[in-house]
């Protein structure tokens, strides 16, 4: 097992149970006590966790994000799907924003075929995704590195999409609640998404089932905003007619 592959399960555990031991990881990854403190001092360094005595606790709250590479690989297949009804509805010659995410990602690998089409994006994986391929017109905006996510933030980033005025805007989120609307975990995140709302025509929000009844930390927008939202088909029907009745499009895969 590597590092990073430890390094992911130990998060894996917290994110489940809110506490781990030394003890109880040195037996599962058969390593040294050593080895797995010196892992939760890493993982503290990026924000992670929170170490105490004899182990560590999760840092999870309405701020708490789980890290991209625990995303990653969860609902990978519900995921999989939205990408490609998303990429779907790109057509020849228009422009796009991919925000940052996993889903987002995921869409990304199925634009790789697509000509003739313009897109703007502050996630490194999905400008090292796009970044060799003919038919794309990839802008990078300038901006700050979050690392760990590997996408850009800052007034300068927010500046970037001021100056563009874009067909569709392919929107990531942390979380949905009819009520509340979009919601993110990062503040800095948020206010970059805001400024992609702006810039956009259209504006179709990706997420699986697991991201609605829930509320994060920073407000992104209401769901009046929003013209289409594609999901997988484990949403709540409750939550389906609600925003039905709210005049959005709801695309179940």
């Amino acid at each position: 097992m590597t590092l990073k592959e430890r390094h992911k399960e130990i998060l894996e555990i917290l994110d489940l149970n809110g506490s781990t031991s030394v003890s109880q990881l040195a037996a599962r990854f058969q390593v040294s006590e050593m080895t797995i403190r010196r892992d939760l001092v890493i993982l503290e360094k990026q924000g992670f966790l929170q170490r105490i005595h004899g182990g560590a606790v999760s840092n999870r709250g309405r701020s708490y994000e789980p890290p991209f590479i625990i995303r990653q690989v969860k609902k990978i297949d519900e995921k999989r799907r939205i990408g490609e009804a998303a990429a779907a509805l790109v057509n020849i010659g228009e422009s796009l924003i991919l925000d940052v995410g996993t889903t987002t990602l995921e869409m990304a690998k199925h634009l790789i075929k697509k000509h003739n089409i313009t897109v703007i994006t502050p996630s490194l994986h999905i400008i090292n995704l796009l970044l060799e391929q003919p038919g794309i017109r990839l802008i990078v905006p300038g901006g700050i590195i979050r690392k760990g996510e590997l996408s850009l933030v800052g007034n300068l980033t927010e500046r970037t999409f001021q100056d563009f005025f874009v067909d569709k805007l392919f929107l990531g989120v942390g979380a949905i609640d009819t009520q509340v609307g979009l919601t993110e975990f990062n503040l800095e995140d948020a206010e970059v998404k805001k400024a992609m709302l702006r810039s956009a025509k259209e504006i179709i929000v990706l997420a699986d089932s697991s991201k609605f009844g829930q509320v994060a930390f920073a407000s992104i927008c209401p769901l009046r905003m929003v013209n289409r939202i594609i999901t997988d088909r484990y949403l709540e029907p409750s939550i389906f007619e609600e925003l039905r009745s709210q005049k959005i499009e709801v695309i179940l895969v």
